[in-house]
């Protein structure tokens, strides 16, 4: 397979106004990927938005499991265009079905009050730290069959989780992750562009930080998980042509439910977006599994 480029998840065909149709990557998983209907839901709302609003937020339900072996259409209302902010609603749809609801806002940038309490963690930098697909490959026996496959996928985008040899065994730890991450190729340098692949980047690794306490491997066929909602706020321009600290905790896990949430640093120790998911984790009983 040739090389896979993350830009070219994002050029999204036109079908008439308002729809558009995405590709999709099979990355290995039960289902299509959260992160990529997040990204293309995204693209297609800029597509009907005047040029020079940038996205400051959006808000999203997963309805349905996609099927990462078929396109996804996109179907975007506009919902409302003021002075200031734009708003959109991106209905994703697989074989007539409703599987994801997008709303996202967009603003004209302007000056205002500004401050910044997040503080940027302590990790080691990213030249210190190992590729997560370096750790795949070193360990490609002992992965599943479909990720095997599927690496090639996993690639365009760069990711190093810090203590990475522990993040994914079956042992109790503090429900806490760190990860850098950024575009293996250079992207161009637009907004809709890099905001978007930051939304698909976004869902790598997110929800299974709510396990760690648990001592549950994201493997164990016992296990059911799946995104139930995802919310995403840039604060600055986003660039993922250099590293970015991806900052996780989950806060609670109950009623078979996961909550996580998420900062974005640059190396400048600047906060560039948050982000909020919360996901199921159900854990099935051995004599089901029989």
């Amino acid at each position: 397979m040739s090389e896979v480029k993350l830009a070219s998840l994002f050029e999204l065909e036109t079908i008439e106004k308002g729809l558009f149709r995405g590709q999709s990557w099979d990355l290995g998983f039960r289902a299509l990927f959260g992160g990529q209907v997040l990204g293309q839901a995204l693209s297609a709302a800029y597509q009907t938005v005047e040029a020079g609003r940038v996205a400051h937020s959006f808000h999203t339900y997963f309805l349905l499991p996609g099927d990462a072996q078929k396109p996804v259409v996109y179907d975007v209302e506009v919902v409302r265009d003021g002075r200031s902010f734009s708003a959109r609603r991106v209905k994703a749809i697989q074989d007539g079905k409703n599987i994801f609801y997008m709303t996202a806002s967009f603003q004209a940038p302007e000056e205002g009050m500004h401050h910044q309490h997040a503080q940027m963690p302590d990790v080691p930098p990213p030249h210190e730290v190992e590729s997560d697909i370096t750790f795949y490959e070193d360990n490609f026996d002992k992965i599943a069959k479909p990720m095997r496959e599927a690496l090639s996928y996993h690639r365009p985008v760069d990711i190093r989780t810090i203590d990475a040899a522990t993040s994914y065994k079956a042992r109790k730890r503090p429900p806490v992750r760190h990860i850098w991450m950024r575009s293996r190729d250079t992207m161009q340098d637009t907004a809709n562009l890099h905001q978007a692949s930051l939304a698909y980047a976004s869902d790598y690794h997110f929800l299974s930080t709510s396990l760690q306490p648990h001592g549950i491997a994201v493997t164990d066929k016992s296990l059911r998980i799946a995104t139930i909602d995802h919310a995403m706020w840039f604060h600055r321009p986003v660039n993922l042509n250099d590293w970015l600290l991806y900052a996780m905790e989950s806060p609670f896990s109950g009623n078979a439910r996961g909550v996580v949430r998420g900062q974005i640093f640059n190396q400048q120790g600047e906060l560039v977006a948050s982000t909020m998911q919360e996901g199921l984790m159900r854990q099935l009983p051995e004599e089901s599994l029989s």
